[in-house]
């Protein structure tokens, strides 16, 4: 399929997101992006801040902002943090826009047409010291299932069982840590996914051995336990009202509309060249559109039954979703990440510590896929000083120089390919199939294992040819290890793109080709022979610095990792 549509979970507006959200789902949905685009497919990347429910009212209310103007802040923050890290977003937008608004009133009314939408009375967590009814994911206490003594009102993140607020037991306020809680008596609407759930477990069981197992596994959790009415609305003032009488003072439920944001913000996209550009041909009767999803595995169950059960119940023809890549978490010192207790890295402070591109590599090389990834200082500055400089920023280093002190800045002519060129030329062939699979299959880790084999053997070539003595002897195929290597450098930009965009530009420009990135798909002897004989070149600052031991203990205590 050449129509590509790649969406990340929405990061929640309050606050700076840090290197967990990074990894968990905005870093792979880029890389896999900037892939997809490489491969010739037509791409459509979309995200955007998550902006309505209790999260923006309270953190509004802390720094005496207006909860819109609060929103717009964080938002403008989070743009700026994610160009920073090159997220290549075609558009990056907002829940809270018109555009979002209209789908999800759209939505509903479908969903109420099929009689899918039901009203109850229902008993409600409220806080007398917050003077407000909380939300469930604002009211915490300890799980009945598993015993957890931090588990939220919607689900308990130790064992994702899904929870009603009144089953914790010793339930408390998030917002003031008050254990004086009423239950009252409030009128909502419901989903009532148990009507779609024959169909969602049919459709489910489609995705066997095709999602990754954490996005399957925890689907079918939900549907062995069995669904339940879904309640979408909430006692709140900051979201968009609900369009029936009796609820004038209510709002969505930002679970329902946040989801449908994917599409609200693919309209914002369209509405800016109208002439240019249908948010249809993405989201209705699409058929040519393969969309792949990425998020972390405490979003898992909301995209895999009560999105597309809200999709579904419209009966419109959505696009759902064809591929869910489903991520753990990322650890800091074997403890959370914490937006709250600003506890780990900050996606701003990274960016002042380190280029981007050192965190991408190491975020896409440990990337969370199989279980819990654990980020340390020693593990970031090994992977650094190792992968990226002695092995891909040594190669090219060495290149230059002895390109430059035997040939001048110019790319020497190339004489007959030997037997080392040809072995050389199969292994790439081979390696370059395996890591075009691993991207195919959204296999990151395995993918960048693979990338670093491809730079080890650009280094073991010029160990094995040793152009610095060949020289000395038979110029001329001297002349040919080095084109060899030179032109191995611009394979290696294209293949590194993906994950280090900036430095494959750098690296394109050394050799005098322009940043277009395009995936080789000849062969190496074919792809090899591009960087001609004779063009000038660049010999230009080494493209990584190790990073000392002295610096990895200083942020150990800068970062309190050490106290972790």
């Amino acid at each position: 399929m050449k129509k590509q549509l790649i969406t990340s979970a929405l990061p929640y507006v309050n606050g700076l997101p840090h290197l967990g959200h990074l990894v968990g789902c905005l870093l792979p949905a880029d890389v896999y992006a900037r892939y997809q685009r490489q491969r010739g497919a037509e791409v459509l990347f979309v995200c955007g801040t998550d902006e309505h429910g209790t999260p923006s009212e309270v953190g509004a209310a802390k720094e005496g902002m207006d909860v819109e103007a609060y929103c717009k802040k964080y938002h403008d923050l989070h743009v700026a943090m994610y160009a920073g890290f090159n997220l290549s977003f075609d558009y990056f937008g907002r829940t809270s826009s018109d555009q979002n608004k209209e789908i999800t009133y759209r939505i509903f009314h479908g969903l109420e047409a099929n009689g899918l939408i039901e009203e109850k009375v229902t008993q409600q967590v409220y806080s007398p010291d917050d003077n407000r009814y909380l939300p469930d994911s604002y009211v915490m206490g300890t799980c009945p299932h598993c015993g957890y003594d931090k588990a939220k009102g919607d689900q308990c993140e130790n064992c994702t069982k899904v929870l009603d607020p009144t089953d914790l037991i010793n339930p408390r306020s998030v917002l003031s840590g008050s254990s004086n809680i009423e239950i009252r008596e409030t009128k909502h609407l419901f989903l009532n996914l148990p009507k779609l759930e024959k169909e969602l477990e049919q459709w489910i069981e489609t995705k066997k051995g095709v999602w990754p197992d954490i996005a399957y596994s925890i689907a079918k959790k939900w549907l062995k336990e069995g669904l339940r009415e879904r309640g979408i609305t909430r006692d709140l003032k900051w979201g968009f009202a609900v369009p029936r009488a009796g609820f004038e003072n209510k709002v969505f439920y930002v679970w329902f509309d946040a989801p449908i944001g994917y599409i609200g913000i693919t309209k914002q996209w369209a509405d800016e060249r109208p002439d240019e550009r249908r948010w249809e041909d993405w989201w209705m009767n699409a058929d040519a559109v393969r969309h792949t999803e990425f998020m972390g595995k405490d979003n898992i169950p909301y995209h895999t039954i009560t999105f597309p059960a809200t999709l579904r119940g419209t009966r419109e023809g959505w696009t759902e979703v064809s591929f869910l890549k489903g991520m753990n978490y990322l650890n800091f010192a074997g403890g959370k990440f914490s937006k709250s207790a600003h506890r780990g890295i900050f996606l701003d402070d990274a960016l002042a510590e380190f280029p981007a591109d050192y965190w991408r590599y190491w975020l896409m090389a440990n990337a969370p896929e199989s279980n819990d990834t654990n980020f340390t200082f020693d593990s970031f500055a090994m992977i650094v000083n190792k992968d990226l400089n002695d092995v891909l920023g040594n190669f090219i280093n060495r290149v230059i120089k002895m390109t430059v002190a035997n040939f001048g800045a110019e790319v020497p002519p190339t004489g007959p390919m030997t037997d080392a060129e040809r072995e050389l030329y199969q292994s790439l062939d081979t390696l370059i199939a395996d890591y075009t699979k691993y991207m195919d299959g959204l296999e990151f880790r395995k993918a960048m294992s693979v990338l670093r084999e491809i730079w080890v053997s650009g280094n073991n070539y010029i160990a094995r040819m040793e152009p610095w003595k060949v020289v000395k002897t038979d110029r001329a195929y001297a002349g040919t290890i080095l084109r060899t290597a030179l032109n191995l450098i611009r394979l290696f930009a294209q293949l590194s793109a993906p994950v280090m965009p900036e430095t494959a530009a750098r690296m394109l420009a050394i050799i005098g080709e322009p940043a277009t990135f395009v995936w080789p798909t000849e062969k190496a002897a074919v792809y090899l022979d591009g960087v001609p004989a004779g063009r000038s070149f660049t010999a230009a600052e080494p493209l990584f610095q190790k990073i000392p031991a002295e610096r990895i203990e200083a942020l150990k205590v800068q970062y309190k990792e050490t106290e972790a």
